[in-house]
């Protein structure tokens, strides 16, 4: 027997309009009663599942109280996010209900589950296509190594946003400068998060990680336009790093990605100062031209395909 357990619901049904949805929040048999649930699009990952988890008000009472012991919340996330992968995974499901999911200090047990497919989408392949969002892409992971120096590359993760503070520690103002074309000393958490929350049907940002430490080094980011057909790129790489051919290399994957998702043309905003930017991008072959309505500002074009 599980005394202390707190009774929950996790389950997926399908939107008219967004495709499938998560459901997560109070279990039991007064479910529709007590209605505190909150609502989710996969695909999920540790920061978007805790997001779900505490915008309950069981999500509350999952962190302890009185003589109750926390419940383990790393299972709680682990639960939704094989959820989430099923749904990626499975376009044939059509809703699922795990109720209740009992949850305390030693993890999450289902006691009772009800899951419906469709017979007639049981062998098409994954990823599903009734997503609202594009799945995470996987298939952009590789090592970088430069001069002694070991980097592991791949898309960003809303997790990522962890690292920001001490990337940004790392790089000298003159830098952010470059970057933003502004100065800018301020980074607020709804600014962070909407730089690593990111709907990969519009947007993409590749983050270079350190291979021994994990810290973050580079990021190189293209954001689209709806049509999907010309997108902006940006580039910045830690102060302490910067001459090791990095930038060079996120800037190429950038322009891999761009190819591969039929991108015709990518450009980018940059200061007359940033020589270095400005002769990366003629090396890559951009055209580079002053900025129709700013004159201290460039624009780089590619024309990808």
């Amino acid at each position: 027997a599980r005394k202390h357990a707190q009774e929950l619901i996790l389950g997926m049904n399908l939107d008219p309009m967004f495709g499938p949805v998560i459901l997560f929040g109070a279990g039991g048999t007064a479910v529709e009663v007590v209605n505190d649930t909150a609502i989710a699009l996969p695909p999920l990952d540790d920061v978007l599942a805790g997001d779900a988890i505490d915008a309950t008000r069981i999500g509350r009472l999952l962190a302890g109280y009185r003589d109750r012991k926390p419940a383990n919340r790393g299972a709680i996330i682990a639960a939704l996010n094989g959820l989430s992968q099923m749904i990626v995974d499975f376009p044939c499901l059509v809703s699922l209900d795990i109720n209740p999911l009992l949850a305390d200090a030693e993890g999450v047990v289902a006691l009772d589950a009800r899951i419906e497919i469709d017979p007639r989408r049981v062998d098409e392949p994954a990823p599903n296509p009734a997503l609202a969002i594009r799945p995470y892409p996987s298939g952009w992971s590789r090592d970088f190594q430069s001069d002694g120096m070991a980097f592991h590359i791949r898309p960003i993760m809303p997790a990522d946003v962890a690292l920001y503070p001490a990337f940004l520690a790392k790089i000298s103002p003159d830098d952010l400068r470059l970057r933003f074309l502004s100065l800018r000393k301020n980074f607020p958490d709804q600014m962070l998060k909407r730089l690593t929350q990111l709907d990969y049907d519009r947007d993409i940002a590749f983050v270079a990680l350190e291979k021994d430490t994990g810290a973050l080094a580079g990021i190189g980011r293209l954001s689209c336009d709806p049509d999907h057909r010309s997108g902006e790129y940006a580039l910045l790489v830690r102060s302490d790093l910067q001459g090791h051919g990095l930038g060079w290399d996120l800037l190429k994957q950038v322009i891999d990605y761009a190819k591969a998702e039929h991108i015709s043309r990518i450009e980018g905003t940059i200061l007359n100062e940033n020589r270095k930017m400005l002769t990366m991008c003629l090396e890559f072959g951009f055209s580079v031209a002053r900025h129709p309505s700013e004159p201290g500002l460039s624009v780089a074009t590619l024309k990808v395909r």
